[in-house]
């Protein structure tokens, strides 16, 4: 687990920026869960890390803001019974958070009119389901 936390090609956090804090899990684990800590608490410090760009940085506080407590993203694991596994699901966790926070806002949609085709299949299918509601009720006046 040592070394780097890779994110995506050219976005990498440095073990230094990443801390770690360890407590016993509740959940499986038998005669050990109450001995061993296996849940995995994994902080990175965001507004302070030199592994973004400021560019990316300042996207990473924004679109994560509801996570952040004082600049700090904090992701916990806990569902293996193995530290060392919780270990690598924190970092896999954080990671995929990280990617998404920092990825290019999607291209804007372009608006467009339907089709004239699309409009009359549309108003063809609402006149034969009025039909069909009318032929229910029975002859009108």
């Amino acid at each position: 687990m040592a070394g780097t936390l890779f994110v995506q090609p050219g976005v990498e956090i440095p073990e230094a920026e990443l801390s770690w804090r360890f407590s016993r899990s509740g959940g499986p684990g038998g005669q050990g869960v109450n001995t061993a800590d296996s849940r995995v608490e994994l902080s990175w410090d965001l507004a302070a890390t030199e592994a973004l760009t400021e560019s990316l940085k300042t996207r990473a506080l924004q679109r994560l803001a509801g996570r952040l407590v004082d600049g700090v993203l904090t992701v916990a694991a806990s569902e293996h019974r193995a530290q060392l596994r919780n270990r690598a699901a924190a970092q896999t966790r954080l990671a995929a958070l990280i990617r998404d926070a920092i990825a290019p806002p999607p291209k804007a949609r372009r608006a467009t009119r339907p089709t004239k085709g699309s409009v009359e299949r549309r108003i063809a299918a609402k006149k034969r389901r009025s039909d069909l509601k009318q032929h229910r009720r029975g002859e009108a006046d």
